[in-house]
C-alpha cells in the first residue's frame, strides 16, 4: 500500500485521500493543542508560509493518546489552532497514532520510519515525519526536534526534488 492510498478525514468530517498531496514534499506531525510542545505550532506555521509556494504541505493530525492533551472536538481544535498560534495549515480530524485501534496513516509512518532502537511506536506528540515528493518517508523527528531545528532538510528536500 502507498501513502497515496491512504484515506483521511478533515475536522470538518470531510473523507479525502492523501493522493491529494501527490508530488508534494510532506511534514505530517500529531498535534495536541495542551502539549507542551504546542509552541511548535507557530514554528510548523512558518514552514507553511515560508514553504508552501515551493511545495511543502504541512499536515497536523490531533491525537488525544498522551495524557488527553487533546480534549477539544475536531472542529473546535482548528479553531483554538488558528486563535492561539496562527494555524492555517490543515488539521484533520483526531486520530489514534499507537495501539490496537492505529490509523492506517500511522501504521505506514510508523513502520517505515521506526524510532529510536528500531521502535515504530509514536511516544509522545508532535512526532514528525518527513515524506518526500514520491510519497516515501524519508525521516522521522523526535518530539523535541523544533520546527527550526528541521528546517535545513526541509529545505534541502525541496531543493532536491525541484533540480
Amino acid at each position: 500500500m502507498s501513502l497515496y492510498d491512504i484515506s483521511v478525514q478533515s475536522a470538518r468530517g470531510d473523507n479525502m485521500n492523501l493522493s491529494e498531496y501527490a508530488g508534494q514534499v510532506m511534514l505530517i506531525v500529531n498535534t495536541a493543542s495542551r502539549c507542551g510542545f504546542a509552541p511548535q505550532f507557530k514554528g510548523l506555521q512558518k514552514l507553511h508560509e515560508t514553504y508552501a509556494d515551493q511545495g511543502l504541505a504541512v499536515l497536523g493530525f490531533p491525537s488525544n493518546q498522551f495524557a488527553n492533551q487533546e480534549p477539544l472536538e475536531d472542529g473546535s481544535i482548528a479553531e483554538h489552532c488558528l486563535i492561539n498560534h496562527g494555524v492555517t495549515f490543515p488539521l484533520f480530524a483526531k486520530i489514534d497514532v499507537k495501539g490496537s485501534d492505529i490509523h492506517p496513516l500511522y501504521r505506514h509512518l510508523t513502520k517505515a520510519a521506526p524510532g529510536l532502537i528500531g521502535l515504530k511506536s509514536i511516544k509522545w506528540n508532535f512526532t514528525k515525519f518527513l515524506v518526500d515528493r514520491q510519497g516515501k518517508v524519508v525521516k522521522r523527528f523526535s518530539p523535541t526536534a523544533s520546527p527550526e531545528k528541521i528546517e535545513g532538510t526541509i529545505r534541502k528536500l525541496l531543493q532536491k526534488q525541484t533540480v
